[in-house]
């Protein structure tokens, strides 16, 4: 899968990832594709909860450590 954006959101605490993810999903078009990677595990709950609202998808989701990896989909 082509990443068009990453997002390097480590070492912040909420709601910091989340308002980062969403300045940088702004940027993107429809289709095109962000990987954020966090170390806060509030954003375990937090990026799902706010893909779903925000009608974007995550296509895939890893944890490698103390870092988390998601992959969105601008809707």
């Amino acid at each position: 899968m082509k990443i068009d954006l990453q997002l390097d959101a480590k070492g912040l605490s909420c709601p910091m990832p989340i308002v980062r993810t969403k300045k940088a999903m702004d940027q993107l078009e429809s289709g095109q594709v962000l990987e954020v990677t966090v170390t806060d595990k509030g954003a375990l709950a937090d990026i799902p909860a706010w893909a779903n609202a925000s009608g974007n998808k995550i296509v895939e989701q890893q944890e490698n450590g103390d870092e988390y990896v998601f992959i969105l989909q601008k809707a």
